[in-house]
């Protein structure tokens, strides 16, 4: 096969790729926070020790180690929501001036290529990365919820808000993380987005090589496998 063939314009196969992506996006984000009750997923089973690391935060005296612990996961939201806004920068201004591409790929037939094919094929990579970004604002926001909830629980543990009010916490807790774990399946799945570049039969391979990655990462990791180990044995 001409390598030239690689990158003609779009095609049902090429929709098809890129709606394969999108599903794929969807589908295992909702197995990920919908998984079967025998097989958890670390997300479902980190939530668990959110829980109890609320719980454990109401008799801890001092709580500056909670407010240390969550104003680390703060400080990885706001990471990772810049990193996502330099590259929208980035994506924005190759759409600008596409030829770029056509001067990195000239083996493959790029300079064959409209400049609309790859502006359109840059969108769908920058349409993920948006959302990562919206979900990471997201993240950071309610990480600051859950610190406020938290401040307002009450030092003495016999106090009957105690328990409820950590409660609140920690569901706040559990969905800014799962905000933020959106939020990286977004770039994941942009990344693997800019394999259509090369065509469809790349992307197509990008998305199924995403997808085991995030399966592994959630339900065959070793640190699965840690976080299910019995406290006692």
């Amino acid at each position: 096969m001409n390598s030239a063939m690689l990158f003609t314009p779009f095609s049902p196969i090429d929709a098809a790729a890129a709606a394969a992506l999108l599903a794929a996006w969807l589908g295992i984000g909702w197995w990920i926070e919908h998984p079967g009750a025998g097989r958890p997923s670390v997300g479902r089973i980190v939530a668990g020790y959110r829980r109890e690391w609320m719980m454990q935060m109401v008799t801890r005296e001092p709580r500056v180690f909670d407010s240390q612990v969550l104003a680390t996961l703060r400080e990885g939201t706001s990471f990772f929501a810049s990193a996502v806004m330099i590259a929208i920068g980035g994506g924005l201004a190759l759409m600008g001036d596409p030829t770029r591409l056509s001067g990195l790929l000239p083996d493959f037939g790029g300079a064959q290529v409209p400049e609309f094919v790859w502006r359109i094929k840059l969108t769908l990579s920058l349409l993920l990365l948006v959302s990562a970004f919206l979900a990471f604002v997201w993240s950071h926001r309610l990480f600051g919820y859950c610190a406020v909830v938290m401040a307002s629980v009450p030092n003495d543990p016999g106090d009957p808000a105690a328990l409820p009010r950590a409660a609140k916490a920690a569901e706040i807790n559990i969905t800014a993380a799962r905000s933020f774990n959106r939020g990286l399946r977004a770039v994941y799945f942009a990344m693997a987005a800019l394999a259509w570049l090369a065509g469809a039969l790349p992307l197509v391979l990008a998305t199924l090589v995403t997808c085991v990655v995030l399966w592994r990462r959630e339900f065959a990791s070793k640190s699965r496998l840690v976080l299910l180990k019995p406290d006692l044995d």
